[in-house]
């Protein structure tokens, strides 16, 4: 018999255990997860050095776990209703953890990538699992707050992340940054053993998707696809994109497949990744601010270290502790935006996000300077990130409005896929962006550089006179001066180029606060929905 959604109250079917134990437990795993994207960062030069491997060889120890992460994301709504919900988020604990264990192990680069990606599938399934499940234990009322916790440990993670992988490399050996994922997750598996429990209309779906075929063409496609995509997105501007073969014909394929695969999926009767769900206004609204937010979080999260470290001479750690304190401002806003979300309209609180962090990027992009000292840069971090609790916490909650109950899973899977890519192509177009608005700087400010500008030559002359004072001879100090001024200007051009890509972020961000309006409020009293077979 068709399935037909009916609404129903809040007692029609409750976790037996308490729900914010529920939420404790499946965090657990999904911190360590992101943690994970992050932590091994700050380790590349000294497993590059452990395996005599080149620096860009051990990038592929990050690329792997993310192309491996995003495949799974898409199509974990599928295999969560496929083998059952609590199964399939064990499962991924499980192989998680193992892989972990063996990347710690590995005796060579090409054996750590192979886990790396093993991991990163296990690792996929986590953040959508764990959505899906805070959806289904608490009411669309208390929605707000049970997501607030989700997000601590999602922005918390990779704050933390770079002074954590720092601290472990220092202290004791790359390898425990993979080792301390598992005590970890051998407790989430535990908890989530005894605590987590699949709803009754879950079960019925699992049974219904059993009766269907599996969409082998759906999944094939969505793996090279996104894998492809993941690896341009991911090398681009290593290889100076279309200027490389490899990066045009994965460009090109990753189109040709991904544009397939939509149409693929949207007439197949039963799709791995419901895109018809996008005709829904809130979730489309919501899946595209959660893509900006993506882009912003992430491509900030890559700019401040860089300039840090490249303009500044900041050594990594301590450019990793510089973007701790907005984690953690982060940290304290989710739980004050969960429970204004539950209090009034979520539209109204996610506008106020975007404004806010409109405003803390420009006020960025204001006060970045080669001059300027860790408090500031601390500051500014804070800023920009004050805001993005109030975007985070309401497209969450707004997305789930009018989706039926058994699309739960399908909701939390793309939302965090489209955060994910989000994330991918904001780090490749800022620093893309950046390379290039330094060569325009570079070569307005070099025009200006001439012996018939006064300026010009006094600063020679000094500079000049100041090195033959140090036992320099002439000729050696005026090159030198030259060279000094050169230097310079690659610095000042720059400086400001990051400027120029914050500053465009914030005109982006702020173009989206009537975003927010074109999504419906949800009821006062939203009911939830099941389907009864």
């Amino acid at each position: 018999m068709a399935s037909a959604a009916i609404s129903f109250d809040q007692s029609y079917w409750r976790p037996r255990h308490n729900p914010w134990l529920i939420a404790f437990t499946v965090t657990l795993a999904t911190f360590m997860e992101v943690l994970d994207t992050s932590i091994a960062n700050i380790a590349l030069p000294h497993i590059a050095g452990s395996f005599g491997a080149s620096t860009n060889e051990s990038t592929w120890v990050l690329t792997s776990y993310l192309v491996s992460n995003g495949i799974v994301l898409p199509i974990s709504a599928w295999l969560a209703t496929r083998i059952g919900r609590k199964k399939f988020y064990m499962a991924c604990v499980v192989l998680f953890a193992s892989s972990s264990f063996m990347c710690g192990l590995a005796p060579s680069l090409g054996i750590l990538v192979f886990f790396r990606v093993l991991q990163g599938a296990g690792g996929g399934g986590l953040q959508p699992s764990e959505q899906a499940i805070l959806a289904d234990t608490f009411s669309p009322a208390q929605r707000g707050m049970a997501f607030s916790i989700y997000a601590m440990a999602v922005v918390l993670a990779p704050a933390i992340g770079p002074t954590l992988g720092g601290y472990l490399t220092d202290n004791y050996s790359w390898r425990w940054i993979f080792y301390i994922n598992i005590p970890v997750s051998i407790l989430s598996l535990i908890m989530t053993h005894h605590f987590v429990e699949d709803p009754p209309y879950l079960r019925a779906e699992k049974e219904k998707s059993k009766r269907v075929g599996i969409d082998y063409i759906g999944l094939g496609l969505i793996a090279l696809g996104v894998g492809t995509l993941q690896m341009v997105l991911d090398k681009g501007q290593e290889l100076d994109w279309f200027g490389s073969h490899l990066i045009t014909a994965g460009t090109i394929c990753a189109s040709v497949v991904l544009l397939f695969w939509i149409w693929w999926e949207w007439r197949h009767p039963h799709p791995v990744v419901e895109l018809k769900l996008l005709k829904k206004r809130n979730f489309s609204a919501a899946m595209f601010s959660m893509l900006v937010l993506g882009g912003v979080l992430y491509g900030t999260t890559v700019l401040l270290p860089e300039f840090m470290q490249n303009l500044m001479g900041y050594p990594a750690v301590l450019s990793g502790e510089a973007l701790a304190a907005g984690g953690f401002v982060m940290f304290l806003t989710m739980p004050t935006s969960g429970a204004l979300t539950g209090r009034m309209d979520p539209r109204k609180l996610m506008a106020i996000g975007f404004g806010i962090t409109a405003i803390g990027l420009y006020s960025m992009a204001t006060h970045l300077s080669l001059g300027m000292d860790f408090f500031t840069i601390s500051m500014v971090r804070v800023y920009q990130v004050l805001g993005l609790a109030f975007i985070f916490i309401p497209a969450n909650v707004l997305c789930y409005t009018g989706i039926p109950i058994e699309q739960n899973n399908q909701v939390s899977s793309m939302m965090n896929f489209v955060r994910n890519i989000g994330g991918s192509v904001g780090i490749a177009l800022v620093g893309t962006a950046v390379t290039r608005s330094t060569q325009a700087r570079q070569n307005f400010m070099a025009a200006h550089l001439h012996e018939g500008n006064p300026a010009f030559r006094q600063a020679i002359a000094g500079l000049a006179a100041t090195m033959h004072s140090r036992g320099m001879s002439a000729v050696d100090a005026t090159r030198a001066a030259y060279q000094q001024i050169g230097m310079l200007l690659e610095q000042q051009a720059a400086a400001v180029a990051f400027k120029d890509v914050i500053a465009t972020l914030a005109i982006i961000v702020a173009c989206l606060i009537p975003l927010a309006f074109i999504m419906v409020k949800p009821p006062a009293n939203q009911p939830r929905r099941t389907g009864a077979h």
